[in-house]
């Protein structure tokens, strides 16, 4: 049975006025996400994908058109939406475990509620022994493990990923595919996810929309096939190679556009 529509983002267009005109940063977009579904918005950079998460995320109004979570218009930001950002949003003075659990103490869970929740997500995210550590003396990697712990601990209807390893090392940045990819085979979250990195976007989704330059439109969604569970060892795999070489020449192509190269 084929899941249904969690998110639909329909006719979405957005405008920022200027001196003496507009500029459009995203135009007609018409998606829809599965529930469960791990989705991936890939562009290449300033074609409204930040735009277009944070229409969803609520924390901008579009223009023309509405997003809809579970048939809801979305106006505003909710407890039913999780946000990561590529910027490490954790609260210094909380400790690994404090900043998994503010939402649910914002929400008046009970303490030992709160308390259960939060370590079954310190151990999910591999961060146990650091439940009383600072952010200062976390890495990158180990910080937004916590970001993204902290988002799902509120169980929201949808889980939004802006560049959240845009900042990594390459290294830490292939560990951290690796634990999302593993936390969302356990936990089946509906995740809407931006990158401009194409092995990231094929490695991590079930299907991949491919955007234009500026004003940023859907240009190609591409269906990912590769078995689950993943290993980064697929990325050697001739299907891998083959998505990866098909949204690489979608993203060249819009590339060009945007810089007005033209093409030899």
């Amino acid at each position: 049975m084929e899941e249904p529509v969690k998110l639909h983002i329909h006719n979405v267009t957005k405008a920022y006025p200027t001196k003496g005109h507009e500029v459009l940063a995203v135009e007609e977009i018409d998606l829809k996400i599965k529930n469960k579904e791990f989705a991936t918005i890939l562009g290449p950079s300033g074609c409204g994908k930040s735009t277009l998460l944070r229409i969803v995320a609520g924390l901008i109004k579009p223009t023309k058109g509405v997003a809809r979570l579970d048939g809801k218009i979305i106006t505003e930001p909710g407890q039913d939406r999780g946000m990561v950002f590529q910027s490490y949003t954790l609260f210094p003075w909380l400790t690994v475990k404090e900043n998994i659990q503010f939402g649910l103490e914002i929400s008046g869970m009970p303490k030992a509620e709160q308390e259960q929740i939060a370590g079954e997500f310190v151990e999910k995210v591999g961060l146990k022994g650091f439940e009383r550590a600072y952010p200062r003396g976390l890495s990158g990697g180990m910080k937004q493990r916590v970001a993204i712990a902290r988002a799902l601990a509120n169980n929201p209807a949808i889980l939004l990923l802006d560049e959240p390893f845009g900042a990594l090392d390459a290294q830490t940045r292939a560990l951290m595919q690796e634990l999302l990819t593993q936390v969302w085979e356990e936990l089946h979250k509906t995740i809407l996810f931006v990158t401009h990195d194409v092995e990231e976007a094929i490695f991590l989704s079930d299907r991949v929309f491919v955007m234009t330059a500026r004003p940023g439109k859907i240009k190609a969604e591409i269906h990912i096939p590769l078995e689950r569970p993943r290993s980064y060892e697929v990325k050697d795999t001739k299907a891998f190679l083959d998505l990866k070489k098909q949204a690489l020449t979608l993203i060249r192509e819009e590339a060009i556009k945007a810089t007005g190269i033209e093409k030899n």
